[in-house]
């Protein structure tokens, strides 16, 4: 048997020319990672770190209501013996773990739990994209004040890596704009939509797949892609924005119909979140758009993420990926676990308060649905004409009942308000069954007002 060996480290001497041996440097003990949450997102994370069993890290505490339910899971089967559960947060604090990944969502007492883990001296890693959208400014004050890092990079996109490539790659360029889909629940429905299907069937076939929550409010009226737009136009274009200031539109009011007459005009339809910043002034909106099928956006299917950053220097740069699911989004949280372990810092620019509009000047997609009889389309465009918008095409498709018509109009491009306005009056119509649904048409070179 071959002799025991310590590994050396050979130095040469500088005065005598002498060689003598130094002890190799032991290495750094584990940093350990307690879990908050144990759900899609926290089963998928431990999952990944015992099977890549990553050298600098330890999962050691995991925390959940009815941990004891959670522990008898499947899904915990991949956990380690030595790994403690509790349902106690107080547990956690006082543990020899240095890194917190809170995995539980929400505000409260999500809040209440980073600040207190921040002054225990601990890290935090989140995917919980509401508190940073709402509440990040003083949570990073926070965290900064008792040295410790907050990191987020799962809070936007999943497994898509734009949150660290904006903060590391880009942030040498100035971002003005930032466009895409960061809602996967609802690129999935829409897509799927895009082939002939009914909203309310997709939205109960991805309930049941887990990609919408029993109320799908959240992702289905965009308050979900709202907090993502906000924290990528902080880290993007350094605007602090008002979650509540941005506008958002509802991808319910969608139908099959629109699909048809979107394909008509060589466009389909995502939920489209999208910021502009105009000198102090951001113009923001999430909402149902009529998307040209040329567009990298428009490409998107299922629960693919996709942003497109547009840049003063380095133009246009796209990130595309899955940005639902329990795994890509671990990808993220992982991969923030690894850069707070081995020191990471993330590039800090200063970030400024903006205020927020709505207002876009974009081409228009207005669908009516009327009980048909003469005149109709001159009041429409007398209406548009009034508030000063012009009509750019008209569509009627066949074979549709005339006390139940849907047709289409489209407008050259103007501003929001001044088609909400001209939308407001068209409504009270006798002959209008329905209010009338207005989406924008992006087009490559589209400028807010």
């Amino acid at each position: 048997m071959a002799a025991s060996r310590k590994k050396v480290t050979v130095r040469r001497s500088s005065s005598s020319g002498k060689t003598k041996a130094a002890p190799a440097k032991a290495l750094a003990a584990p940093v350990k990672v307690a879990l908050l949450g144990f759900g899609t997102v926290g089963s998928a994370v431990a999952r990944v770190l015992a099977a890549s069993k990553f050298p600098g890290v330890e999962l050691t505490h995991i925390f959940n209501r009815n941990v004891a339910r959670k522990r008898a899971s499947d899904a915990a089967k991949c956990v380690a013996d030595s790994v403690v559960w509790t349902e106690s947060f107080d547990e956690i604090l006082r543990s020899d773990a240095g890194i917190v990944v809170e995995l539980m969502g929400g505000l409260a007492p999500a809040e209440a739990w980073l600040r207190k883990a921040f002054a225990a001296g601990k890290s935090v890693v989140t995917a919980n994209k509401q508190l940073i959208a709402y509440k990040g400014p003083g949570l990073f004050r926070a965290a900064a004040k008792h040295g410790v890092q907050l990191v987020h990079g799962a809070a936007v996109a999943g497994g898509v890596p734009v949150i660290p490539g904006a903060l590391q790659g880009l942030s040498g360029d100035r971002i003005t704009r930032i466009s895409g889909i960061v809602n996967g629940t609802c690129n999935y429905i829409l897509s799927r939509m895009e082939s002939g299907a009914e909203y309310a069937t997709v939205l109960a076939d991805a309930q049941a797949l887990g990609y919408a929550e029993a109320d799908p409010t959240a992702d289905v009226d965009g308050y979900d892609a709202r907090a993502k737009l906000c924290i990528l136009s902080r880290i993007a274009m350094h605007a602090e924005l008002d979650p509540d200031a941005v506008a958002t539109q509802t991808i319910s009011v969608v139908e099959a119909i629109d699909f048809a007459y979107a394909k008509e005009l060589g466009c389909t339809i995502r939920q489209v979140s999208r910021a502009q910043l105009e000198g102090r002034v951001m113009h923001a909106r999430v909402a149902p758009m009529l998307v040209p099928q040329t567009s990298p956006i428009a490409w998107s299917h299922g629960t693919q993420n996709m942003v497109v950053t547009s840049g003063r220097h380095g133009g246009d740069v796209v990130f595309s990926g899955h940005g639902a699911g329990g795994e890509p989004t671990a990808v993220a949280v992982v991969s923030d676990i690894l850069a707070v372990a081995q020191g990471s810092v993330a590039v800090s620019l200063p970030v400024r308060r903006r205020q927020v509009t709505g207002e876009f000047m974009a081409p228009q997609y207005l669908r009516f649905v009327v009980d048909d009889k003469p005149g109709i389309v001159s009041a429409i465009a007398g209406a548009l004409a009034k508030v000063g918008a012009n009509i750019d095409s008209l569509l009627q498709r066949r074979g549709y009942p005339k006390h139940r018509l849907p047709f289409v109009v489209t407008t050259e491009p103007c501003l929001t308000s001044t088609i909400e306005r001209a939308v407001g009056s068209i409504a009270k119509m006798d002959c209008m069954l329905e209010r009338p649904l207005c989406l924008q048409i992006l087009t490559a070179d589209d400028k807010d007002g």
